[in-house]
């Protein structure tokens, strides 16, 4: 990802929690000191709207209009009367429908339900740790919150699977406040993005209440924890045989929709994970995914990695149509080699056949991913009731 102008990572709720960043975290940020959650808040700028104009060249006057506010950042704008600072207070003018939602507006009533919610009897405020990310002047926010202790462990591995969520927003219109699930793979620090369907709250009209919302959040996420080890195992069990197929491991990626310095990057970490590396399970094929996206993605935060993250995640959670989605794009990459007089080429019928006889064996096993997925859908819908 493109790196954040500011990262500060925290652990604990406040300064009454004497919490430390889990041992493998901590290695991970060596250089950086870790604050409280509450102090990481409170570091974040604010915002707040004040009126605009529009200059009349043929009067040479400032025309006020009440149509539009600016989104201003307050503690600038009072630098800036002073002459304190050079950094530009405004974010954005939107319509005056747009409702500022500051940090303590969304993570204030967080900091409530982490004091009463637990884990193994101690409270999440206990047990929380993580990193917030801004960019754009701190007019754009993400942050990934994880609990020490939330964790789904697998069978033959000494580093568990670590819970959380990823929330954020912005004040320029572009990022709604959102919510969704997330893990953290300690073996090798992948992050799992969108393991809950995307909660959001936008800017306009009453915003609600955030309490309500991060308690029903919170639900979701121990019902996933205790899905994901079974979906992880499930999918262990399904393979694709690289010799009987008629792309590599690279451009098995490719065909998912990744760009290519991602396909490659994935392509290494899948090979060397796997026990054979032509004949790669479908959740050793997700983590290769998940590192590249991790560690090697280059662009912003935002829609395009969104479209990257679900298509791992369907290697995961829905093989078969990570299948049908790899075969659909093969289908359409030999129509293309087609001829004039519109046949395909031996090699590319063969390749099919290929491929169907793949997507039969995932077929086979997928029954018991589609099962799973609409339990787990009906559980995490039934924490919105």
């Amino acid at each position: 990802m493109t790196n954040p102008e500011t990262t500060m990572v925290f652990a604990g709720l406040d300064g009454r929690t004497k919490t430390h960043l889990p041992a493998w975290y901590a290695r991970q940020r060596s250089s950086e000191e870790s604050k409280t959650f509450t102090t990481a808040v409170r570091a974040l700028p604010q915002a707040t709207t004040t009126e605009v104009a529009y200059h009349n060249p043929y009067v040479d006057e400032w025309m006020q209009t009440d149509r539009h506010n600016a989104i201003v950042e307050p503690t600038r704008l009072a630098k800036q009367a002073g002459g304190e600072t050079n950094d530009d207070p405004l974010f954005f003018i939107p319509t005056d429908s747009y409702s500022v939602i500051n940090p303590l507006d969304i993570f204030g009533p967080l900091e409530a339900v982490l004091q009463t919610e637990t884990i193994d009897g101690r409270p999440l405020a206990e047990v929380m740790f993580g990193e917030v990310r801004q960019y754009r002047d701190g007019g754009e926010v993400h942050m990934d919150i994880l609990f020490d202790g939330l964790t789904v462990d697998l069978p033959g591995r000494s580093d568990p699977i670590t819970m959380g969520v990823t929330a954020g927003y912005d004040f320029f219109g572009g990022h709604a406040v959102y919510v969704e699930g997330f893990a953290r793979d300690t073996a090798c620090a992948n992050s799992i993005r969108q393991l809950t369907d995307r909660e959001t709250v936008k800017h306009v009209g009453d915003v609600g209440d955030f309490e309500q919302w991060w308690q029903s959040i919170l639900a979701q996420l121990g019902l996933v924890a205790n899905d994901l080890c079974a979906f992880i195992e499930a999918a262990g069990e399904i393979t694709i045989q690289f010799t009987d197929v008629p792309f590599t491991l690279s451009e098995f990626y490719t065909l998912l929709g990744l760009p290519e310095y991602l396909a490659q990057r994935a392509a290494e970490d899948a090979r060397a994970e796997a026990e054979t590396p032509t004949a790669i399970d479908m959740w050793t094929l997700h983590s290769g995914a998940t590192y590249a996206l991790t560690h090697f993605f280059t662009g912003r935060e935002g829609v395009a990695l969104d479209r990257y993250v679900r298509a791992a995640n369907d290697i995961l959670f829905n093989p078969e149509v990570t299948i049908e989605t790899v075969t659909q794009a093969y289908e359409e990459r030999a129509a293309a080699e087609t001829d004039g007089m519109g046949q395909t080429g031996l090699e590319s019928q063969l390749a099919l056949a290929q491929l169907e006889r793949v997507g039969q064996d995932v077929r086979a096993k997928a029954t018991q991913f589609q099962v799973r997925a609409e339990t787990l859908k009906e559980r995490l819908n039934q924490t919105h009731d």
